[in-house]
């Protein structure tokens, strides 16, 4: 099972990504800019969904349509 960015690339766990949207996250009242970076992100048993930290947002999960690899 690979989990794969906008673009294709395969993901693994560690990796580094970049969003390719602004996007609104729920409950946080934040929205997260194009370009910022994700860092150390983990694999989920969703081939689809992601896991990882940002400045503010600690166990934000992020679809994998939105990302591409840093």
């Amino acid at each position: 099972m690979d989990v794969k960015d906008c673009n294709g690339n395969i993901l693994a766990e560690g990796d580094s990504v970049t969003l390719i949207k602004d996007l609104k996250v729920k409950g946080a009242n934040v929205t997260l800019k194009r370009g910022t970076v994700v860092k150390s992100i983990h694999l989920t048993d969703d081939p689809e969904e992601i896991e990882g930290k940002v400045e503010k947002v600690k166990g934000l999960v992020l679809k994998t349509c939105f990302v591409k690899k840093a």
